[in-house]
């Protein structure tokens, strides 16, 4: 049992990864949509690349979307709305007809006319001058249960009574009484037809859903479309109904289970790339579990947003802005691994966007785009120089392959075109993003290292204050590594940051470090020398715990962590020699460890380098060209740089970079021949 767990425990990284592996395969089969996919791949206006073609089973076609929109706008223009008859109105104004008309008529009048006007005018119906009408002929309106068609122009409006009025007393020659009649049904006619917006609403969606989304049928085994044969027109058609028909049936019964199994040894197969790209590219990514979470986070979470897009419309797979992960993958490791994730991203995402070609085509274009482009993301307009030229490449690939397609431009959707700008818009978010992510993951971007790297930041002037001789030689062993990192492809950032930051351990003992010693008084000589080793062991340890309380990245806390390596405080142990010759030289050594990264081990060849270069007295070239192969060929000699991936070619680009360097700060001159 303690062996098993030993191993669990000895394991532990390979046990996580592998738990990793096994849920983001199981994450991104789950966000992908339950459908089959359909075995050919066509695009119209291009010739059929395949076999003949037969209908594998009897489906209808579909009609287009374009078709289905005018049906509807067809229905909307000839649809008759509902009004409703209100009998009670009727009664009312009858009533009122009755017990006013003798206020009007005072002596015996034509009261039968009147009534019969009236009979006239609700025969139909009246209607407010508010009233809207629709522009179709007849209306429907709606009489206790009966629906009856009516004209339009049958129904009386209040403005258009006085002019019936007359010409119906014209008729019955009782045009003296037209003032009279009038201003009775001024007060007492109301308005009985009132729309009936409810009714209209159901009636017309009950039509609009009425309409045939199909247009006919394919029998099972009819030639569908030759070899050679253009796609277009009906044949682009029928194509896309058995494309829609072969994925809405294909993920059911046993095939469900066949599918996702595919699924799952498609979407293992190019997790399985990603690791074994960083098995063979870069080891130290995938021996860090953070980093390897990080970089899986990122691929489902791209996964997530185009799924979400696809489901609500397709066409808004274009506003997902994917060039955020190259973006982001850039800054905090390199282009290279930013666009091998970025095409695998693509890949997966392939399965489940409509037109996949395209847009595979599409994405990864603007993903090279990205990674050429985006540089020095701590200078603010870069990012939108760069944003900029991605949109661009958008709308130029996507404009070529309408054009393709459509063989005009009266068919172009420029609609889509307002779609990349948002995409642009959205990828602005990576400033951001990668604050957030630097948070949650402890990772660290250039513009980190860029605000790390003034001097005016409260940690560096405390050191300048307190420390001024090694604050200077911090500068110096920067601008060192700083150089050498440029000359082998090397982070020059994080190098320049870690050289800044690698000896604030010293502001705790300040004296006991000569470059700090203003005076003749070395306080050393007043302590023996193992206590004065174990002071200057102690600021490497002291530099680890100052960075943690200033929350530091641990990336820069690396460099604190192996500028010396394991090497040993030679000065102190040779004095204790000679006190005692049976010291053991392990209680003089740095507690390591080495330098196990490139730029570590650049800041440690230029941190030797430099603070031994103080004690030159008289530098030429042939002296200063011994000096720097001394030192560096010692350290490689004690295996300082076993862990750290930097071959012996750049190690002696260093040590070149280190010698230019020197000469320039001490000024040597040219030795003209006499």
């Amino acid at each position: 049992m303690k062996d098993a767990l030993h191993d669990i425990y000895r394991n532990q990284s390979l046990i996580y990864k592998t738990f990793l592996f096994l849920c983001a395969t199981a994450l991104v089969i789950y966000l992908f949509p339950k459908a089959g996919k359909f075995k050919y791949e066509f695009q119209k206006g291009k010739a059929w690349q395949y076999e003949n073609l037969y209908a594998p089973f009897d489906f209808a076609i579909q009609k287009t979307e374009k078709e289905i929109a005018d049906e509807q706008e067809e229905v909307r223009a000839n649809f008759i709305p509902y009004y409703a008859y209100d009998t009670s109105v009727v009664s009312g104004v009858t009533d009122r007809y009755e017990a006013e008309y003798a206020n009007y008529f005072k002596r015996r009048g034509p009261k039968k006319a009147g009534q019969d006007f009236l009979e006239m005018l609700y025969a139909d119906g009246v209607v407010a001058d508010t009233e809207t009408l629709p522009d179709t002929r007849f209306v429907n309106v709606v009489k206790g249960n009966e629906v009856t068609p009516v004209a339009k122009d049958k129904l009386v409006q209040i403005g258009k009574i006085r002019q019936l009025l007359s010409d119906f007393l014209a008729q019955q020659r009782l045009s003296d009484y037209e003032d009279d009649f009038y201003d009775l049904f001024t007060a007492i006619v109301k308005p009985n037809i009132i729309a009936n917006k409810e009714l209209s609403e159901k009636a017309l969606e009950d039509e609009l859903n009425n309409i045939y989304t199909t247009k006919g049928t394919i029998d099972r085994g009819k030639r569908i479309i030759l070899n050679g044969e253009v796609v277009e027109g009906e044949k682009y058609e029928i194509l896309t109904s058995l494309k829609k028909e072969y994925e809405s049936h294909l993920w059911k019964g046993t095939n469900y289970y066949w599918i996702v199994f595919g699924y799952t040894i498609l979407v293992a197969l190019a997790f399985v790339m990603l690791l074994l790209f960083l098995r063979k590219y870069r080891p130290h990514i995938l021996q860090d579990n953070t980093k390897v979470t990080f970089i899986f986070v990122n691929i489902i979470a791209m996964v997530f947003i185009t799924t979400i897009a696809v489901k609500y419309d397709g066409a808004y797979v274009y506003v997902v802005p994917l060039c955020i992960l190259p973006i982001i993958l850039k800054a905090f490791f390199d282009a290279r691994l930013g666009l091998f994730v970025h095409v695998l991203t693509v890949l997966l995402l392939g399965f489940i966007v409509p037109n996949s070609f395209e847009y595979v085509f599409l994405q990864v274009i603007a993903g090279i785009v990205t990674i050429l482009t985006v540089s020095e993301l701590y200078r603010r307009a870069n990012l939108f120089v760069s944003v900029g030229q991605i949109t661009l490449v958008y709308m130029i690939t996507y404009f070529a392959f309408t054009v393709i397609h459509e063989g005009n431009l009266q068919n172009i959707i420029w609609l889509n075109f307002g779609l990349f700008i948002l995409n642009g818009l959205a990828t602005l978010f990576a400033q951001p993003l990668i604050y957030i992510y630097e948070k949650l993951f402890g990772l660290v971007s250039d513009v980190s290292l860029l605000e790390l790297s003034d001097t005016n930041s409260r940690l560096l002037k405390e050191l300048s204050d307190k420390a001024p001789g090694t604050f200077h030689h911090s500068l110096q062993v920067a601008n060192l590594a700083e150089a050498a990192a440029n000359e082998v492809g090397a982070n020059a950032m994080l190098v320049r940051v870690g050289a800044l930051y690698h000896d604030i351990g010293k502001m705790n003992n300040a004296t006991y470090f000569t470059e700090n010693q203003t005076t003749s008084v070395n306080p050393h000589d007043e302590i023996n020398p193992a206590e004065s080793a174990q002071i200057i062991i102690r600021h490497v340890l002291d530099g680890i715990e100052l960075a943690r309380k200033n929350n530091l990245p641990d990336r820069v806390i690396d460099f604190i962590r192996t500028h010396h390596g394991t090497s040993t405080v030679y000065y102190f142990y040779k004095k204790q020699l000679e006190n005692d010759e049976n010291t053991p030289v392990e209680d003089y050594k740095y507690p390591g460890p080495i330098p196990f990264s490139k730029e570590t081990a650049i800041v440690m060849m230029s941190d030797a380098v430099e603070a031994a270069s103080k004690s030159l007295k008289n530098p030429n070239y042939g002296i200063i060209n011994d000096f720097v192969e001394k030192i560096v060929n010692k350290q490689i000699e004690e295996g300082q740089f076993l862990n750290a991936n930097i071959t012996f070619k750049e190690i002696e680009s260093v040590k070149k970079v280190l010698k230019q360097k020197l000469t320039n700060i001490y000024h040597l001159r040219v030795e003209y021949p006499e």
